[in-house]
């Protein structure tokens, strides 16, 4: 499927490479406004003069970007992501002599990075909308044969501003499962451990160029796995629960992550222990033994047991993105669950009232009628 897949691909790119026209932007849209900016390009709102309908054009320059590279992110967004939380490309694609530029649906209010307040995140209800979203979003684009490979909040777009509904986009590192990459590492809480010996090599490379040696250092290459998907999906779950990353970098020169490695590593061993001495103990014993890093105090033992899933340092033994959604429906904070215990204790003295109130009234009536 995944050979497939990447075939089936290069010969979309191919055809369409036969079909790309030139237009003049102001004659067939109104642009109305930016919608972002980055890296690639940047993204423009406009409406089609003709149609009339309102679309995301998104302009790649012609200097920095391979026609290849152009036509891979528009044909996998138009032919791949039917997902109703993926954004799809209109079927509009064309180049100017300054840019290629394909349309796609709108995100018109804007990424998931707006919304997370600072230390603080998003309200629970609508961190579960999120995930359970993507978690079928992610899922999907996987079972079709391609990683998305840059899951973050500001590639998370917002089709109202309740969260209800959002989409992934921004497929231009999107590979299929099973390509060969060169690794490379970047100062981010996204990037995978296992990208960590590229660091090694970039800082040896650059001691090399400072001792003025000309040695080469070889490129380092890895296989493109669900698993970079899956990695990224649990950072995001604790960056919208928090409004912060549980580290800059995930490598053992972060602190963060150091302590989170320390404790996880202790988890499995403990795991492994009980399951030897075939006495296993009580759930509340066992997080006495080991409590989860401070960064990680505001969060319930149930969605420490579904990070453990996706930031598992072997990338062999990382969970899929569909696990996320055996983790719904209960609460992820602590707050949360503190408050829902309140609300039940709540509820049961006023069914116990209830009860005494129509016990009293009962046992009233049967000496009423006694009397009688």
């Amino acid at each position: 499927m995944t050979a497939e897949a990447a075939k089936e691909l290069d010969e979309l790119c191919f055809l369409s490479a036969q079909s790309i026209t030139n237009l003049k932007v102001s004659e067939h849209f109104q642009v109305i406004k930016r919608l972002g900016e980055g890296s690639y390009g940047k993204v423009m709102l406009a409406v089609h003069k003709k149609r009339g309908t309102p679309m995301a054009l998104k302009f790649f320059p012609r200097k920095s970007t391979s026609l290849v590279s152009f036509l891979r992110e528009y044909n996998l967004s138009l032919f791949y992501c039917t997902h109703p939380s993926l954004t799809r490309a209109l079927g509009i694609f064309f180049c100017t002599p300054s840019y290629y530029v394909f349309a796609q649906q709108p995100g018109l209010y804007g990424d998931l990075y707006s919304v997370i307040v600072s230390e603080v995140g998003l309200d629970e209800d609508r961190v579960q909308s999120v995930m359970s979203q993507l978690s079928g979003a992610v899922t999907h684009l996987h079972s079709l044969g391609f990683v998305h490979r840059d899951i973050k909040p500001e590639n998370v777009f917002l089709c109202d501003r309740s969260c209800s509904w959002v989409k992934l986009g921004d497929f231009g590192l999107t590979r299929a499962i099973g390509t060969t990459v060169r690794a490379v590492w970047y100062e981010s809480p996204f990037c995978t451990p296992e990208v960590e010996a590229a660091k090694e090599a970039e800082i040896e490379m650059e001691k090399k160029q400072h001792e003025g040696l000309q040695d080469i250092v070889e490129d380092i290459w890895m296989t493109v796995e669900p698993c970079i998907d899956s990695w990224s999906l649990g950072v995001l779950i604790y960056c919208l629960l928090t409004g912060c990353f549980p580290w800059e970098e995930s490598t053992h020169d972060d602190c963060g992550y150091r302590k989170y490695r320390e404790w996880f590593d202790r988890e499995v061993e403990k795991e492994n222990r009980c399951k030897e001495d075939k006495g296993y103990k009580a759930i509340e014993q066992q997080e006495s033994d080991n409590s989860p890093p401070s960064q990680f105090d505001g969060l319930t033992p149930l969605v420490m047991t579904l990070l453990k899933e996706l930031l598992h340092p072997d990338p062999k033994q990382r969970g899929s993105p569909e696990e996320i959604l055996s983790y719904l429906g209960e609460p992820w904070l602590k707050e949360t669950a503190r408050e829902e215990k309140r609300r039940a204790e709540e509820a049961e003295k006023e069914a116990r009232k209830i009860r005494e109130r129509g016990e009293l009234e009962e046992e009233l009536l049967r000496g009423g009628k006694g009397e009688r």
